[in-house]
């Protein structure tokens, strides 16, 4: 029995485990798609790997799914974070979205001295990791973090973790990654649409844990410059190698 529609829940998974539907749910699998008692739903909750289950229950407003058996153990991503300034919102999707489909671990917008966006709806981002994963057969889902001061969390680095700053002033240079620093936390970070300020790059340059490149010849926008980071990194340190 094969499952055509992928679900993430927020509740634990297990052989005969029952899954309370929300409202919105029950919706989208007995309205629109149409399912009814007996029909398969592939679940999975970012911990528990990915379940096949039956609908027992099918209402307007509820519904009950029963669990069967684990198809797919959980499949962690490298440790990596994506550290962004927002930027338009159909494009900010897209690098949330996207940041999901690659293997984030964590994916944190960040508030720089030339973002044009400074506040965010951090509970539509994290909808969008959710639909990422439920359409790419992810069985993790990446938290998006509220927006924070690009200062404060260089601030409070983590001890350890290393940081690709993707510097559009470097355009041109060669891109040198040490396979030395394969299976290490790691974080990516992309500027706004109007480049880090001259402040932000020197304060970057310095710091020992940062490590300053380039993604080519060519100024990317902010967008594709996440997907290029990520691409690369993956590459070179990541689970594509």
């Amino acid at each position: 029995m094969n499952a055509k529609i992928r679900l993430y829940v927020d509740h634990p998974l297990g052989v005969g485990q029952s899954v309370p539907l929300t409202r919105e749910q029950a919706h989208y699998l007995f309205g629109v798609m149409r399912l009814a008692v007996g029909a398969p739903v592939a679940l999975f909750n970012g911990r528990d790997g990915e379940w096949l289950a039956e609908v027992s229950e099918a209402g307007k407003r509820g519904g009950l799914l029963t669990c069967k058996e684990q198809t797919r153990p959980l499949q962690l991503p490298p440790d990596l974070w994506l550290l962004f300034a927002p930027i338009k919102k159909a494009r900010t999707d897209f690098i949330v979205e996207k940041a999901a489909e690659m293997g984030a671990a964590r994916i944190i917008p960040v508030q720089t001295d030339f973002t044009n966006s400074e506040r965010i709806r951090q509970d539509r981002l994290q909808a969008h990791a959710i639909e990422a994963a439920e359409q790419c057969g992810g069985t993790f889902v990446p938290e998006v973090t509220e927006l924070q001061k690009l200062d404060r969390l260089l601030a409070d680095w983590p001890e350890g973790r290393q940081l690709m700053f993707c510097d559009e002033a470097e355009a041109g240079s060669a891109l040198r990654l040490a396979a030395g620093e394969k299976g290490r936390p790691w974080a990516i970070l992309i500027g706004p649409e109007g480049g880090f300020s001259d402040r932000e790059r020197a304060r970057l340059s310095g710091l020992p844990f940062a490590h300053v490149v380039s993604l080519g010849p060519r100024i990317l926008r902010a967008d594709t410059a996440a997907v290029a980071a990520m691409t690369v990194w993956q590459q070179a340190l990541g689970d594509w190698a």
